[in-house]
């Protein structure tokens, strides 16, 4: 029987991307180590099946694998399929009690010997309230008495509208689709599932698979006009950077929008030195003192190439901020105006670095252009808080600005600090200050965002295929947020 096979004996399969596993029977752990994910998915089936061998039944077994859990059943001749839920005992016995017929109600007396038998009044008692209109208990199907109903409408239907003499009317053609069907489902293509589904059985995606191909959808759109998204942070140290290269990285790849990264930056930004510099030394003043010829009728698409710098493996652009340290020009709101003029003309997206002073010229002509706003924040006090005034300086400004801070996107890293000294201790002081940053700035921006530490993101250039799986994930959920708002 099926139901001894899900009660013993008690076993655990693990699958991990990096070609290991393991499957543990009754607390007896068996570790697999092969070439890759499909192989380790053979060797787990192989101790499974030799289980199921041995008991002359099936088995059920506990899958974990990055995409979740899930439950199969794994018969003696290999034969894989997805396991149901075992009920609880309170359902079982609701299921077993015997279903009987309502009584048939007593027909009503007769008042002439002539015509049909009028059909009862009292129709059987209403269903139970936790019981919906229409469905029946545990998903049975509902059916209708087809005899009553047409035999009361017969004798209560007043002669002149009787269905025979009622006028034929044709529906018009423009009410009409066949086009009735649903989207197929693609099948799962990560974990258990989707190694199952590489071996013939298909299995449906999980609940966590489908998240993320909801989040890709949302990246992947193509918005009508150009979108500007600003990242800001009065506090140096946010993570401002870095949330500016992931948003550009994954927006760029995904939707495969022109994207510019730019750096706003009153004095010299950082976002050069974290991101891949061309075969130029060309900043965003030398693209202002160029923006006639950039805007003329005449230029050409690929002319933008002198004045930014590519980032060959992301797919995005870097507008840098001015670099020479015997300058002193500050950008006025007017360039801004102009940048921005030249960078729509060329992009459909751009993702704005910023500088810490609110109250300088260009800051608060970025803030004009934007459509999205995202406030980055490590996981250490002084950030958060500078994140909050940050919000509470856009509110106070009404308009435009403080609209932008209502459906502002919070993104809280979880502190570098802490992680360095990879102490479990600091490590869960990291993610508790994390998760309690985020519950903080929820009530009062439109989405929080948590990534997870990834020493990636922590020195040097910044790539997004660097970062481990999990945090590439986060950064994925983060950057649909962002897009909701476009």
């Amino acid at each position: 029987m099926e139901t001894q096979a899900l009660d013993f004996p008690k076993i655990n399969a693990v699958l991990r991307t990096n070609g290991t596993g393991e499957v543990t029977i009754n607390g007896t752990s068996h570790a697999i180590e092969a070439a890759d994910e499909a192989a380790v998915l053979n060797d787990a089936l192989r101790l499974i099946t030799a289980t199921a061998v041995q008991l002359g039944r099936p088995v059920r077994v506990s899958t974990t694998d990055p995409d979740g859990q899930g439950l199969i059943i794994v018969s003696p001749d290999g034969v894989v399929r997805e396991a149901t839920p075992i009920k609880s005992a309170a359902r079982q016995e609701k299921d077993s009690r015997p279903v009987t017929a309502p009584p048939a109600p007593e027909p009503a007396k007769a008042t002439t010997t002539a015509g049909p038998t009028p059909v009862p009044a009292s129709v059987p008692d209403a269903p139970a309230a936790e019981e919906a209109p229409g469905q029946a208990v545990d998903g049975a199907p509902v059916t209708f008495n087809a005899a009553v109903t047409p035999t009361l409408a017969k004798e209560t239907a007043p002669a002149s509208t009787t269905a025979a003499e009622a006028p034929a009317t044709r529906r018009s053609l423009k009410d009409t689709s066949f086009l009735i069907s649903a989207p197929v489902l693609q099948p799962a293509t990560r974990g258990w599932r989707g190694a199952l589904s590489r071996l013939g059985l298909r299995m449906d995606p999980s609940a966590e698979e489908l998240a993320e191909r909801e989040d890709i959808r949302i990246v992947s759109q193509h918005w009508p006009g150009p979108r500007t998204v600003a990242v800001v942070n009065r506090k140096g140290g946010a993570n401002k950077t870095p949330t500016v290269v992931m948003l550009s990285a994954i927006l760029a790849r995904y939707s495969g929008a022109a994207t510019a990264a730019w750096d706003n930056n009153e004095s010299q930004g950082t976002l050069g030195w974290r991101t891949e510099k061309g075969g130029h030394d060309n900043s965003v003043l030398d693209l202002i003192d160029s923006s006639q010829a950039l805007l003329s009728p005449s230029a050409q698409a690929a002319e933008i190439a002198q004045f930014v710098h590519h980032q060959t493996s992301d797919k995005f652009d870097v507008l840098r901020s001015d670099e020479n340290d015997e300058g002193d020009h500050e950008v006025t709101a007017e360039e801004v105006d102009i940048a921005h003029k030249v960078l729509t003309r060329y992009y459909r997206l751009i993702v704005m670095d910023s500088g810490n002073t609110s109250r300088a010229a260009n800051w608060r002509r970025m803030i004009h252009h934007t459509n999205q706003l995202v406030v980055p924040v490590t996981a250490i006090e002084d950030r958060a808080e500078a994140a909050r005034l940050t919000l509470q300086t856009l509110e106070s400004r009404g308009g435009h600005d403080a609209e932008l801070a209502r459906n502002a996107v919070v993104i809280v890293s979880e502190s570098t600090d802490a992680k360095r000294s990879m102490s479990g201790d600091a490590l869960k002081r990291a993610k508790d200050e994390a998760r309690r940053i985020a519950e903080g700035f929820a009530p009062h921006v439109r989405a929080v965002v948590r990534i997870p530490y990834d020493p990636a993101l922590v020195n040097g250039p910044i790539r997004y295929d660097a970062l481990q799986p999990a945090t590439q994930r986060a950064w994925l959920a983060a950057a649909a947020a962002v897009a909701k708002g476009f």
